[in-house]
């Protein structure tokens, strides 16, 4: 049995300023930063092995300040585009709102909540999952099924794209699924990577 465990950064600054980030390498608010903290202190009793990370400041700099409150430091650690944020395109940088104004609300909304549909320049979800996809059967896959314990810091699509995959999940499906900031989620897969459970973490009170 191995265990899985998935972290969205904290909060960017981008994330504060309402604008799509996409690959922009933004970095963490303060707030972000408290959020990896407490993260940590959630992951300090669950098993980690190995740790992959996207290549963006945000994913990284959450996976070490989590990491050391975790007090699991010098962790094997793999980083790759392949687990970045889904490329916005012409989007990245813009604030929403101002967006919506500029191509309508509507077309905004499709772009950022349809499976399939890019905005100009980027990615749709499902080109997200396209690389993804390969990276997670080649580099994390043999892991688990080895019964290696893996902690994924990324972005809220790619790790939409892996939830999609773990859970065998449908589009309209995925397109439902919310992931919070630094809120780390866990699951145990047996051999075949099937699962057995899934827990959402949270700090008690929350």
């Amino acid at each position: 049995m191995a265990r899985l465990t998935l972290l969205r950064h904290g909060e960017s600054q981008w994330n504060l300023e309402n604008r799509f980030t996409g690959w922009v390498d933004v970095d963490l608010s303060p707030k972000g930063e408290d959020e990896a903290r407490r993260a940590g202190m959630l992951l300090a009793s669950v098993p980690v092995d190995v740790l992959f990370t996207s290549v963006l400041k945000r994913a990284m700099r959450t996976a070490d300040i989590a990491l050391t409150e975790a007090g699991k430091t010098d962790l094997p650690t793999h980083r790759d585009q392949a687990l970045n944020e889904r490329h916005y395109g012409d989007l990245q940088g813009l604030n929403k709102a101002e967006t919506a104004q500029k191509y309508g609300a509507d077309q905004v909304h499709i772009w950022r909540r349809s499976y399939d549909v890019p905005p100009p320049g980027g990615e749709s979800l499902a080109d997200t999952r396209a690389r993804v996809a390969p990276y997670f059967d080649e580099h994390i896959a043999p892991l688990l099924r080895a019964g290696t314990n893996v902690l994924v810091v990324a972005h809220g699509n790619s790790l939409r794209s892996l939830i999609m995959i773990i859970e065998n999940l449908t589009p309209d499906e995925i397109l439902k699924t919310e992931i919070a900031t630094g809120v780390p989620i866990t699951y145990e897969l047996d051999a075949n990577l099937s699962v057995v459970t899934k827990s959402v973490l949270s700090s008690p009170g929350e």
